[in-house]
């Protein structure tokens, strides 16, 4: 009978949704039962590991969410996302391009002030990529747009390979380019980051090795 009213419970916990409850339901029951642990100390107990199983999973998608490590410029920006993510702040990671699309995917299905207020919520936005393709007049307008709405609110890394007197390649607007960089500095870091591609130096030690490889095969070769 006990054990019928365990998998009940277990059952309920799964229509509920609750994973840490029904993880460590028999190991609490059996401590309880040992150390005859009071009805409230148990229940306490199996709460708080219910939890700390929570706390654990929204860590673990604040990273995700973050996005996947890259190098230079992103992968700093990735890491400054993680140290928020594990601080407790709410963390997105896209590139300019996917931000845009989904920007004018949002306004065509009348969905974008649903998508505003989704991009609001974020502690912090890694928009990275600015620059990498250009876009249209449409995409120039959305990006102001949203990235307008954080300013002075809430935190935005943005990662480009673009000067500032270049971004109007990007907006196609001399007054939006303005007064998006005026918007952007305020108050803002910014991180020049020059030096050799991280890419093109593995590019070129792999290069290298394959040429070292096929020297000190021909001469294996003049050998035999």
């Amino acid at each position: 009978m006990k054990n019928q009213i365990v998998e009940k419970i277990q059952e309920l916990t799964r229509q509920v949704r609750l994973p840490g409850v029904r993880k460590y339901l028999a190991e609490e029951i059996t401590e309880a039962n040992l150390k005859n642990v009071p009805y409230e100390d148990f229940l306490y107990h199996l709460l708080l590991k219910e939890y700390d199983l929570r706390q654990e999973s929204r860590k673990k998608n604040r990273i995700r969410l973050a996005g996947s490590p890259g190098t230079g410029k992103t992968h700093l920006a990735i890491g400054l996302g993680i140290k928020a993510c594990l601080t407790g702040y709410k963390v997105l990671f896209v590139t300019v391009p996917l931000l845009i699309n989904q920007l004018k995917e949002s306004r065509s299905d009348r969905s974008l002030m649903r998508m505003e207020g989704k991009f609001e919520k974020y502690d912090l936005v890694i928009a990275d990529e600015l620059g990498y393709i250009s876009f249209d007049r449409e995409g120039s307008e959305l990006l102001f747009t949203h990235l307008s709405l954080r300013a002075g609110r809430k935190s935005t890394i943005i990662t480009t390979n673009l000067s500032f007197d270049r971004w109007e390649e990007i907006f196609t607007d001399a007054v939006m380019t303005a007064a998006m960089i005026d918007r952007l500095t305020h108050k803002s870091y910014l991180l020049n980051m020059n030096g050799s591609s991280y890419r093109l130096k593995e590019t070129k030690e792999w290069l290298a090795k394959q040429e070292e490889e096929i020297i000190e095969k021909e001469e294996k070769d003049d050998l035999d």
